[in-house]
């Protein structure tokens, strides 16, 4: 009797190992907080970091594609909401710049854009913009209007081309921003 309820126990602990690895998904997108200093001018920040996936494979692209969003949190009743800092948009493959042409022109310069269509979730048309590239050129500064749209979404779609011309297309999942917003007063 004994030696029976035991080999009973083993198999549903088997069965039950095997139906968990059998069934085991991608974990569900979350945004990934850190807690950082920018040591020049004494201050800490909170970086909130959500990884996304190429649509293709990026060619010369070192890891995976993420999008950062940097706030310095509320301090308590005297300063209850955060500040948002900076978001950028974190490719690993080196960006095509071109240079746009100023809305006024006081001397001959042109300003380094890198030229992105983005889109929150499906049924949304692609917006075209013009984003700052970051200076080591695998990354672009993030326009708070568009984070804005990012953080309502529940998928983010950005395309921009590489340093050859060549489309890379990034697809995020986007969790629930709440606590993003919220903490960058968004």
């Amino acid at each position: 009797m004994k030696k029976t309820a035991l080999s009973l126990l083993l198999l549903a602990c088997l069965a039950s190992v095997f139906a968990q690895t059998g069934t085991q998904s991608s974990p569900a997108p979350a945004w990934r907080l850190s807690q950082e200093t920018n040591t020049p001018d004494a201050y800490n920040f909170t970086r909130f970091t959500l990884m996304g996936q190429f649509s293709a494979p990026a060619h010369g692209a070192s890891g995976q594609p993420a999008l950062s969003i940097d706030c310095i949190p509320g301090t308590g009743a005297s300063h209850p909401k955060g500040k948002y800092l900076a978001s950028n948009l974190l490719v690993g493959s080196t960006l095509k710049i071109v240079y746009v042409e100023p809305r006024e022109i006081h001397v001959t310069s042109y300003f380094p854009k890198v030229e992105v269509q983005y889109r929150a979730d499906e049924t949304a048309k692609m917006e075209k913009d013009d984003w700052t590239p970051g200076t080591d050129k695998v990354s672009a500064s993030v326009p708070r209007h568009a984070l804005r749209e990012f953080l309502h979404g529940h998928t983010v779609v950005i395309s921009a081309a590489d340093e050859h011309g060549q489309p890379i297309s990034i697809r995020f999942d986007v969790p629930d921003s709440t606590a993003v917003a919220e903490s960058c007063d968004l």
